[in-house]
C-alpha cells in the first residue's frame, strides 16, 4: 500500500484482517501473522501513471 496511513488505521486493519482470517480458516488468531509493506507513491503505478503524479 501506499505509504501514509496512521498507526491506528494499521491496527484497525489488522485487527479486521485477523477476526476475518480466524473465522473463515478457523484458527487461533495468536497464528495470524500480518505484515504492512508501505510503499512511495512514486513506486506505485495505477492505469499507466505513477501515483506520485497524480
Amino acid at each position: 500500500m501506499a505509504e501514509g496511513r496512521t498507526l491506528e488505521q494499521k491496527r484497525i486493519l489488522a485487527d479486521e484482517i485477523t477476526a476475518a482470517v480466524t473465522k473463515t480458516f478457523g484458527v487461533d488468531p495468536q497464528v495470524v501473522t500480518i505484515f504492512f509493506e508501505e510503499l512511495k507513491t512514486e513506486s506505485i503505478a495505477r492505469a499507466g501513471k505513477l501515483l506520485s503524479e497524480t
